[in-house]
């Protein structure tokens, strides 16, 4: 572990800002680029950048009613080296036909290591990825609004099927290589998050909710990222996962490159975790707060888990929520309190990680009732139960319905 990462690292508690959350605008951006992957920029604010060439070719698809057929010619475009489907519209085969590459900067060497890296440590990435990330996006509000009133909020088990294995697909082995499926995703991902850019405007019960006109800017996007990539790398270290610092900075450039790849520009992708950190404390801190649509998402996420058996009660379930997060977080969501749930969790968990790592010699007890609750967890939301094969993303043509 690198002592730059060490030094980087917060307490749960002030990374999170989780005292004194004055406001859930976006602050003015001063973050500088000189910390980004670019090294410079243009000055402009990512609250006020979206994605201008897709969303307009969104807009005229949508407009002119031809999703349909592009969804279903984009159906058999899944591995990263498969050819452009035919009938796709030639404005958008051509811009899948330029995005769907790596940047110049990419470093395949490092990918490989993330790749790695990833398979060795899926256990805590299922864990944090599903009960950290997941649900800390139900407090951030205009993510929340935004999936509540678009139309995969109408069905959080679909949408969290396709939400896990957009994760999925990021942490496989063959993620960037020619016969993985990343690249691919990351692009019908950005398509989707054009049309819902031209859909969720249309809608007043989401103009109602939001201090916004357009959603899911390239300054969202980084909130999202830091809800997921800072946020578990984070967690990682404070678990005290042995990691070396090759594999911190390749499991960092993995969620650049795919950033990258849904449209943020290359000015505001952090180059360091240290730049990370402060552009997390800074974009994502200030504006975690409960809302309606964020308490009927994390209601609905978290009932999920009572259609399959975990193997653990449903307090289990709460407390470890409130471990993963905090319990700030777990009473914005009016989680129930089960003490000795939590008591289980919070001495149990270090021992199970512990003796993954060959750190303990002795099997502690209750690891099979993690290790279950690990899989069953996994499984539930890696296409519904099914095989993860393939992540089907398909684009909007509407808003929640009655939104």
């Amino acid at each position: 572990m690198s002592n730059l990462s060490r030094r980087s690292v917060l307490s749960l508690g002030a990374a999170l800002g989780l005292a004194g959350v004055a406001s859930t605008a976006a602050p003015a951006w001063a973050w500088s680029p000189a910390g980004s992957v670019a090294g410079t920029g243009t000055g402009a604010d990512p609250w006020q950048v979206w994605d201008d060439p897709v969303d307009g070719l969104l807009a005229a698809l949508l407009d002119n009613g031809q999703v349909p057929a592009v969804n279903t010619a984009l159906a058999s475009w899944a591995n990263n080296n498969d050819p452009l489907p035919g009938g796709l519209p030639a404005a958008l085969a051509a811009h899948l036909q330029q995005a769907a590459a790596l940047p110049s900067w990419a470093d395949r060497a490092k990918l490989r290591l993330a790749a790695d890296f990833n398979r060795r440590k899926d256990t805590y990435l299922f864990m944090l990825y599903g009960l950290g990330s997941g649900i800390m996006s139900t407090v951030i509000p205009r993510e929340a609004a935004s999936v509540y009133w678009s139309a995969g909020g109408a069905n959080m088990k679909d949408r969290a099927a396709k939400t896990f294995t957009f994760g999925y697909d990021l942490s496989e082995l063959t993620a960037y290589e020619p016969t993985g499926q990343f690249v691919v995703t990351a692009n019908k991902t950005r398509l989707v998050h054009a049309a819902v850019r031209h859909l969720l405007p249309q809608s007043s019960h989401w103009q109602a909710t939001t201090d916004t006109q357009i959603p899911i800017s390239n300054g969202d996007i980084l909130v999202t990222f830091h809800s997921l990539g800072t946020f578990v790398h984070r967690k990682l270290l404070e678990w005290r996962v042995p990691m070396t610092a090759a594999e911190e900075e390749a499991f960092l450039h993995m969620w650049q490159v795919a950033i990258h790849l849904l449209g943020v520009r290359d000015e505001f992708i952090p180059k360091t975790w240290a730049d990370a950190n402060a552009q997390s404390a800074y974009a994502l801190t200030p504006i975690l707060a409960p809302t309606t649509e964020g308490k009927a998402l994390a209601k609905d996420l978290l009932g999920l888990t009572a259609q399959v058996d975990l193997g653990v009660t449903r307090g289990f379930l709460n407390e470890f929520v409130r471990y993963v997060l905090n319990d700030k977080i777990g009473d914005w969501l009016s989680l129930p309190r089960d003490y000795a749930a939590a008591t289980l969790v919070r001495t149990g968990w270090p021992t199970y990680i512990a003796f993954r790592e060959g750190l303990l010699p002795v099997l502690p007890v209750g690891f099979y009732m993690f290790d279950q609750f690990v899989r069953a967890l996994a499984m539930l939301f890696l296409n519904n139960g099914t095989s993860p094969a393939s992540t089907t993303i398909v684009i909007p043509t509407a808003n929640r319905p009655g939104a």
